[in-house]
């Protein structure tokens, strides 16, 4: 069986902001069916990153393949394959739940859109919302409708920026859930930014940890907490993010 190519493959990818590498020779791959966790702390370069596989915002220098296509050139030939949530992301306030969606379920071309709305509704419990603005939903609806926006297209690569931001425990746990069961069914390839510790030892397969910038160590988060002597993934982030972890540990990062 021939090997698929990458669903993301990034080298040495660069982003400044004046004298600012916010993001300095990042390369990675992600493989189709895979969760991969992209983790460092606030203005660890995260965001950037997503932003540029999205095309929102253009390196300094480097390459990026989605989907096999050069985002730099090509970005609109798969567009419409990817999708992402973020809970910086806003929709419009006054429109609501159903309007918003089935804007960008025109915008994605989706057939049969008053079907493919009530399935998200069933699966993301929003019925009880779909005709309520936008505006008067709580913190964690507005999370749950942003990952139904994020679905609507059935997407072959998903880019989820905190995904169970202001969720409730119970919540949070069905969105996981529901990501593994979306994965398991379409072998689409997820990237997952996130704070949550937890959240990424149940769904990642390997985990990308970033400071000031730069990938400085990778592997699968049971392989990362045996190498650093910790109990949790939570612990290694912490080891890194104070640099009190063993440098000699983390020097095979890229």
């Amino acid at each position: 069986m021939p090997h698929s190519p990458p669903v993301i493959e990034v080298r040495n990818l660069c982003r400044r902001f004046g004298d600012v590498a916010a993001v300095d020779n990042v390369s990675f791959s992600v493989s189709a069916g895979s969760v991969t966790g992209l983790l460092g702390a606030n203005g660890a370069g995260k965001t950037t990153t997503i932003a540029m596989l999205l095309g929102l915002l253009l390196p300094t220098s480097g390459a990026i393949s989605v989907l096999g296509e050069d985002m730099l050139r090509h970005r609109y030939r798969v567009l419409g394959r990817m999708n992402f949530s973020s809970p910086y992301f806003d929709l419009p306030q006054r429109l609501t739940v159903r309007q918003n969606l089935t804007v960008y379920a025109r915008l994605y071309g989706v057939r049969r859109v008053a079907d493919r709305l009530a399935t998200l509704a069933g699966e993301l419990e929003l019925e009880d919302m779909m005709d309520r603005s936008f505006r008067g939903l709580s913190a964690g609806q507005k999370t749950r409708v942003l990952m139904a926006k994020a679905m609507i297209n059935e997407p072959e690569l998903l880019l989820l920026d905190e995904p169970t931001a202001s969720l409730d425990p119970e919540s949070a746990d069905r969105i996981r859930g529901y990501l593994e069961s979306y994965r398991d069914r379409t072998g689409a390839a997820i990237l997952l930014a996130s704070h949550n510790m937890p959240e990424v030892e149940r769904l990642c397969d390997q985990v990308l940890i970033m400071q000031r910038g730069r990938i400085v160590d990778r592997g699968l988060p049971a392989d990362l907490v045996a190498k650093y002597g910790r109990q949790t993934l939570e612990e290694v982030f912490l080891d890194i993010a104070r640099n009190q972890g063993d440098r000699r540990k983390s020097g095979a990062a890229a």
